[in-house]
């Protein structure tokens, strides 16, 4: 069973959720999906966060999935564990601030696909990244397969989950998976700092709505929604009188 723990770290508007395990690798049983879900709920309940940073302690990002605990499962539990962490990620993805994952290592199997349904992706040129199921008989069953097809590409997409075969970082963002490469852990927080920053200018109903576009393929419907908010208000009034918008928090 994985002894895999996550923490919560709040700072006005920014948020860092961090994974951790006392000497060893983090993996992502059942348990933890619950654990990590509930951070989720208490960022999105935090009207202030604008920024929200998924990071781990140690030398992988998240190892990927409890093997031990899933070589026990039968069909019907398999599938209740794929809808578990369906759920999970689906709840990540539709965070309504910037979410950025900080890959500090390997990011394999349902380490990867919870990296992909954060909106970018930071690395350190040493990290591997690899959806290695078929190498074990299984399939990525947290939505890993559909978000990467739409992220990469159906032909790339496919070279990776079938071959089962890791990625560098640098060879991950030449063709999209990843953002931004630094060149070594110490670099990462950093950057990972001021990427979230570059963002300050969006209203953070826009971020929202966006996001929420992208997802349902409705711009139209979230490009309405605008002006339902304040900050629509606030961003037309200060581009005709020529100032900075302050973005107050709705």
């Amino acid at each position: 069973m994985s002894n895999t723990q996550v923490r919560v770290d709040i700072n006005a508007s920014h948020a860092t959720i961090t994974f951790h395990t006392d000497e060893g690798l983090n993996v992502v049983s059942r348990d933890v999906l619950h654990t990590f879900d509930a951070a989720l709920a208490m960022v999105r309940q935090n009207g202030a966060v604008r920024s929200l940073v998924i990071r781990a302690d140690g030398k992988v990002f998240v190892a990927g999935a409890d093997i031990k605990q899933m070589a026990g499962f039968n069909a019907d539990q398999a599938r209740d564990y794929a809808l578990q962490g369906q759920g999970v990620l689906d709840d990540l993805a539709s965070m309504p601030s910037l979410t950025v994952a900080a890959i500090n290592g390997a990011a394999m199997g349902g380490g990867l696909e919870l990296a992909l349904a954060c909106d970018f992706r930071i690395a350190v040129k040493s990290a591997k990244l690899a959806l290695p199921e078929a190498s074990l008989g299984l399939i990525p069953g947290w939505g890993g397969i559909p978000r990467l097809t739409k992220l990469i590409g159906v032909a790339r997409a496919k070279r990776l989950y079938l071959s089962a075969t890791p990625v560098s970082a640098e060879e991950a963002m030449s063709f999209g998976l990843v953002d931004e490469v630094v060149n070594s852990v110490e670099d990462l927080g950093a950057r990972v700092a001021a990427f979230c920053k570059s963002f300050r200018r969006a209203a953070p109903s826009s971020v929202a709505l966006a996001k929420r576009a992208s997802r349902d393929m409705d711009d139209v419907n979230a490009f309405a929604d605008c002006f339902h908010k304040p900050h629509a208000r606030e961003g037309m009034r200060a581009f005709l009188e020529k100032r900075p918008a302050s973005w107050m928090e709705e």
